[in-house]
């Protein structure tokens, strides 16, 4: 597998294996975010989900895939002081905001960021059509989450924090995007990377909310549980399959395509949190979906 992942960077079938695996992300990430947002606390969501991805990634991470270099110690230590920022202001943002709010806020503001970064630690470079695309992306996004906040009548009274956590949010989603890509391609074996940051990256929100666990109903555990595995499982495939992506092919347009996840979450929250999504939104999801096709065609290949 290692060998098949290092011939195909870079190559036409790279980035076609890479195109599939960032659309891949982008419909499990908001899967996982809706996974999050659902009935229970989004704070003890996030925690179940963290604890049983750790504790699914410990004998991996241990016994299985080779132990990381050396080199790669304080890169662990900064992805996960970022990741932990991001967690703790995306918990924050979904206890004041609805999900379709929020969520466009977060995905939009990051893969602009992404992509500035790409070029400066990658030499990453996107051509103006490329740029138009992202244009549109981030415009559909953005347009969405306006919407939302005009229209939106239930709970308005915390939606301008929310929209501020949403927007700290996705400044760390791209500072996270950036630096896992360079993680990623930091070590021999990819999957060292994955193991490993799934092992120490599961412990923090568990510890943190320890003491919320007192306050749900016994009848809630097995829910929540269930939820906390699933939510996992995603998250496995979610965040490999865009960090996968990043070693294969370029990071800023695995960071655009990945962010289509806001057509996903739009539909999700719709068909099952409930929530209404009218012409206007389809609309925009619509020219979302139209700047992430752009960014990929306008590419100098």
């Amino acid at each position: 597998m290692i060998e098949y992942i290092n011939a195909i960077s870079g190559t036409p079938t790279g980035h076609n294996v890479a195109i599939g695996l960032a659309l891949m992300a982008a419909f499990l990430h908001a899967l996982f975010g809706a996974l999050q947002k659902g009935r229970h606390d989004p704070w003890l969501s996030r925690a179940v989900i963290d604890a049983s991805y750790g504790v699914i990634a410990a004998p991996f991470a241990l016994f299985v895939v080779p132990w990381p270099e050396p080199h790669m110690w304080p890169i662990f230590a900064v992805v996960v002081v970022i990741h932990i920022g991001y967690k703790l202001a995306q918990a924050a943002s979904y206890t004041r905001g609805a999900y379709t709010v929020v969520y466009p806020v977060v995905r939009g503001t990051g893969p602009l960021f992404t992509v500035l970064g790409a070029g400066l630690l990658f030499a990453e470079h996107f051509t103006p059509g490329q740029w138009a695309g992202v244009a549109l992306l981030v415009g559909g996004i953005w347009g969405l989450a306006l919407y939302n906040l005009r229209t939106l009548t239930v709970g308005r009274e915390t939606m301008v924090s929310a929209l501020a956590l949403a927007v700290l949010t996705g400044g760390f989603v791209a500072a996270y995007t950036t630096v896992d890509a360079y993680g990623i391609r930091a070590t021999a074996n990819p999957f060292t990377f994955l193991a490993w940051f799934f092992f120490l990256d599961g412990w923090f929100m568990p510890l943190l909310t320890l003491r919320r666990w007192g306050h749900i109903p016994k009848v809630e555990f097995a829910p929540l549980l269930k939820r906390g595995v699933t939510g996992a499982i995603v998250a496995y495939f979610s965040f490999g399959a865009v960090m996968m992506a990043t070693r294969i092919d370029r990071v800023g347009e695995a960071a655009v395509l990945r962010e289509t996840s806001t057509v996903f979450a739009a539909l999700i929250g719709w068909l099952v949190l409930g929530e209404k999504v009218g012409p206007r939104r389809t609309g925009l999801m619509a020219l979302i979906a139209l700047g992430a096709v752009v960014v990929e065609f306008a590419g100098n290949r």
